[in-house]
């Protein structure tokens, strides 16, 4: 199998500005390289006083997207809130599925210190959680990865942007619903940022069960790319091609 990405894919130079670093999307540990801006209090709560949300205009307000109608229900992004949304994602995190390729098991503080990063940023990558016909049942983060570290890894053009997926529930897995609802997200991606001319991901090229729901979803195994915290296949799904497949 040929893996070289095509020629007409122009690289970006690297990005210094402050943004996380998604070391295993789809599953995996992220290494936050900018100081979250939100405080913790003592007993691991968020401060009611502390957050401010920040408008997401690098990626075109995710929550304004509005829901996609899916074989399955009708599904809405929905952006994080903490006072809200800590414990759920907290104890997903802590499913050892999940914990083996997200790595950030352990008490709220872990989940908090990834969501802040995220929420007290500019923009460039946002929490969601995915509501399934009125149930919370996935989590997710729209990020923009020209912006990200993850340019450095991969020749990205402009407005690429991507996807991390966690399926929350045991009995949400297994049943098509990943390669389901991959392909919504990324249909409401390409429909909301018409800048936007890729969506891309980079789950651990272990974690087949992941790779398999974006294959499911319409996108392409462009090719391996070493991170610095693991060996990651690279999604790609193209605009150009989104009706075909």
């Amino acid at each position: 199998m040929d893996l070289r990405l095509p020629d007409d894919l122009v690289a970006l130079p690297p990005v210094d500005a402050p943004g996380p670093l998604h070391g295993h999307g789809s599953g995996g540990r992220h290494r936050e390289i900018f100081r979250p801006a939100v405080s913790i209090t003592r007993t691991g709560e968020p401060s009611r006083t502390s957050f401010v949300p920040r408008h997401d205009d690098l990626l075109d307000r995710v929550a304004e997207w509005g829901p996609a109608d899916t074989p399955a229900g009708r599904f809405h992004l929905v952006l994080v809130r903490l006072e809200r949304d800590l414990p759920l994602i907290n104890r997903w995190m802590n499913d050892p599925a999940a914990a083996a390729f997200w790595e950030l098991a352990g008490p709220q503080e872990v989940t908090l210190d990834h969501l802040q990063a995220q929420l007290a940023g500019d923009g460039r990558s946002v929490p969601c959680i995915g509501v399934l016909d009125g149930v919370p049942m996935s989590y997710w983060e729209i990020y923009r990865a020209d912006l990200d570290p993850l340019a450095r890894h991969y020749p990205a053009r402009p407005h690429d942007t991507g996807i991390h997926l966690l399926v929350g529930g045991i009995a949400d897995r297994g049943r098509g619903l990943g390669g389901l609802l991959l392909r919504a997200v990324a249909d409401l991606v390409l429909a909301q940022r018409p800048s936007c001319t890729r969506v891309v991901a980079e789950p651990d090229i272990r974690n087949t069960p992941s790779v398999a729901a974006f294959l499911t979803a319409g996108f392409r195994f462009s090719a391996e790319v070493d991170l610095p915290d693991k060996r990651a296949a690279l999604m790609v799904r193209d605009r150009s091609l989104r009706h075909l497949v």
